[in-house]
Formats: C-alpha cells, structure tokens, sequence
C-alpha cells in the first residue's frame, strides 16, 4: 500500500502546482491532484510558497483545515470510484453529482468528504477507506 509521509504528501502537490505553472506535463496521479487543486482556488497562494507553508501544522481544534489532507481525500476518493470501492460508492457519487453538478462538490458528499480535511481520523479513514465510517452506505 503506498504510504506516504506528511512531508512527502506535501512535496507533491507543491511539485504538481509548480509543473502547471510552468506548462510541464503531468503524469499519473499529477492530473487528478491538479483537478483538485485547480478547483480549490484557496490554496493556489499557499501552494506558490512551499518554504513557508511545507512545515505548517493545521489543527482541526483552532478550526483549520488541512488543505493537503483535503486535497488527499480528493485523490482518494478517485481512486475509490475508479474501481469503485468500497462496492456501491460510485453510484452514491453519480447520484451526488447529479444532485450538486459539479465533481468536487459531489465528492465533498461522499461520506467522509468534508471530514477527512481536518479531523484527527481513525488511520483507516485517513488512509482512504471511506467504508470505514459507519453508515456510509446508507446515505
């Protein structure tokens, strides 16, 4: 399973935004990370300085959201509908993005989505396994 540290997570997507700001292709994983950095428009500015924001602790009890571990779940929740896993979450996607018609807002309703950015989650859920949220099916 691929596990990343927090500080290689972060290099990542900082990595994904410099090469689109520069016009240099993307590969693999660089094209949905970017989707969900181009849809959050609030991170751009903080993505432009990795020296000042690469080392910075987000803590969910002042408020904050963890603006790499929010566009993680994105890149999770990809993955997750990719092979539609957990079994059923596609379909819950589809009806969310009928509902919402627009992806990212669609993928902030698959249970677990707005939760994961900034919670001290169980390291099931933290890793992407959104079946690990009681009840999600039932939504």
């Amino acid at each position: 399973m691929f596990n990343p540290s927090r500080d290689q997570v972060r290099q990542f997507f900082f990595d994904v935004w410099a090469k689109y700001r520069a016009g240099q292709p993307l590969a693999g994983a660089e094209q949905p990370a970017l989707d969900a950095v181009l849809a959050h428009p609030e991170y751009h500015a903080l993505l432009d300085q990795p020296e000042r924001y690469r080392e910075r602790d987000y803590l969910p009890e002042a408020g904050e959201t963890n603006p790499f571990l929010h566009l993680s779940m994105h890149l999770a929740i990809t993955e997750q509908l990719s092979v539609d896993q957990p079994p059923g979450i596609r379909e819950r996607y589809q009806r969310l993005l009928k509902q919402h018609g627009e992806a990212m807002a669609a993928q902030h309703g698959v249970p677990g989505g707005n939760d994961l950015a900034g919670a001290a989650l169980p390291v099931g859920v933290r890793f992407g396994r959104v079946s690990a949220l009681p009840g999600w099916q039932a939504r």
